[in-house]
């Protein structure tokens, strides 16, 4: 996983406020070499949490950027090696992701950060007794010429209504 898309990344865990930026616990880092692109980084740069980024990449070694940054700084070529280098050629190959709220830990393996919640941690599910609306779920085939309903078990008892509508 770039720093690229851990500075994208959040805690969806129900009842967070703030579950930004995770904190990288790096077992295996890696360094992959991308090709440089100044134009890519100058237009990124205003859409990017630049603490988030400086953090995760002292979490994975490396500690060449400043504190803090502004848009000028984008016309110097030592200035962005040093950005392109963080962004996008360290890579998070083992270790987790921490919500800085919960302290809950998201496993990234061979590079792919694992960011499922259980049940009661998603922010669609309440108690297992709260009162679930049904999730509709509509398809459309073109070899159906009428309307077909099912009803499915969903998780935590509710129900899952599917609805196959064919075209004429």
């Amino acid at each position: 996983m770039r720093l690229f898309t851990h500075n994208m990344l959040s805690s969806n865990i129900k009842g967070v406020a703030n579950g930004f930026p995770l904190r990288i616990e790096a077992e295996q880092v890696l360094e992959k070499q991308v090709d440089f692109n100044p134009d890519f980084l100058r237009n990124l740069f205003p859409k990017l949490e630049w603490k988030a980024l400086v953090d995760g990449a002292r979490a994975l070694g490396y500690a060449e950027l400043p504190e803090a940054a502004d848009s000028s700084m984008l016309e110097s070529e030592e200035f962005l090696r040093k950005f392109h280098h963080a962004l996008l050629e360290l890579y998070l190959e083992e270790g987790a992701l921490t919500c800085p709220e919960t302290g809950r830990k998201f496993p990234v393996n061979k590079g792919i950060p694992n960011m499922l919640l259980h049940e009661d941690e998603g922010p669609w599910f309440g108690s297992r007794s709260a009162q679930m609306r049904p999730s509709i779920l509509e398809m459309t085939f073109s070899s159906f010429k009428q309307e077909t309903s099912l009803q499915l078990p969903g998780s935590l008892g509710s129900q899952m209504l599917v609805r196959i509508t064919g075209k004429q």
